[in-house]
């Protein structure tokens, strides 16, 4: 072979290296377009399916407790003026960057009559609903629908001139923590350090069974502001909402300037979606560090439902 090569002259054929193509930099449109249809898709994902909800206040004890976190279904009732998620850059801002707390990081759009695909709630769900004139959510329950007649006698639940079923007092211990604090000033003397040394609020409590039959346990602390409210025919497509921490709540009881209440029934466009369940629970002790972030998760809770027992 090599002789060939060398009567012939010619240079042996060699294999040739395709030539590197030339680095090219970051599409940076492409990356601003990509995060773009990300935050679109999940701002649509809160607005027509599902968002999280985080529990601020004892409202609604002892089934829901400050730090829990919560799915709520924005499709359960068709969608309204409060169904869309528009984020508010600058009160995001002022909160995140300034720390001046806000109570809302989304812009309201007008108020609009109506419902799309609109369903009334049932008696007894849980709902988050933003006050009239309002952008911050509450959750309350659902206890009076159209055309009800509603009263609170001695605080007894009265619809259609009937009491709501009440069962005997009993109580329940909830652990406290860094969120669950059991405040003797709003609990009195129902914080107590147990034979092992944990400390317990324990509650007293009244399980409330409505006309259709769901129940749901609800704190009774005695004589307060809402125990009595004068009789009230609910309008058509409004709810009356009330917590189920009945003395600690300020529902549809209570005037919204005076209280922060809720002023009377509420329009069911001020509806914003059911509560589902509970996805996990924080006891408050968390800190930045993330080795901090399992101890403070309160075990038992994740996955409980939010939709109340039927009798039979």
């Amino acid at each position: 072979m090599s002789e060939e090569l060398a009567l012939t002259g010619e240079p042996p054929a060699t294999e040739t290296t395709p030539a590197a193509k030339p680095r090219r930099g970051v599409d940076w449109w492409g990356e601003v377009k990509g995060l773009f249809w990300l935050i679109l898709a999940v701002l649509g994902f809160h607005s027509f399916i599902a968002k999280p909800f985080y529990i601020p206040s004892e409202s609604m004890l002892p089934g829901l407790e400050v730090g829990d976190r919560l799915v709520v279904s924005k499709f359960a009732y068709g969608w309204s003026f409060v169904s869309p998620t528009i984020p508010n850059p600058a009160a995001i801002f002022r909160e995140v960057v300034l720390r001046q707390p806000q109570t809302s990081w989304s812009v309201q759009i007008p108020f609009t009559s109506g419902r799309i695909w609109g369903e009334m709630p049932t008696r007894g769900d849980v709902v988050i609903v933003t006050p009239p004139g309002q952008t911050s959510d509450y959750i309350k329950r659902v206890v009076g629908l159209p055309g009800d007649t509603l009263a609170v006698r001695g605080g007894t639940l009265i619809l259609n001139g009937k009491p709501v079923v009440r069962g005997p007092l009993h109580y329940r211990e909830l652990p406290v923590d860094a969120n669950a604090t059991c405040d003797p000033d709003q609990y009195y003397d129902a914080r107590i350090t147990k034979a092992d040394g944990s400390l317990v609020c324990r509650l007293p409590i009244v399980t409330e069974t409505l006309p259709n039959g769901r129940r749901f346990d609800t704190v009774e602390l005695g004589p307060s502001a809402g125990d009595d409210y004068a009789p009230v025919r609910i309008p058509a497509n409004h709810v009356f909402l009330m917590g189920d921490n009945r003395d600690r709540s300020a529902d549809s009881r209570f005037s919204i300037l005076g209280a922060r209440g809720l002023g009377g029934p509420v329009p069911w466009e001020n509806i914003g979606g059911r509560a589902e369940f509970i996805t996990f629970s924080v006891d408050g002790t968390a800190t930045w560090n993330p080795l901090t972030w399992w101890g403070a998760l309160r075990p038992g809770r994740a996955g409980t439902s939010l939709h109340p027992e039927t009798s039979q």
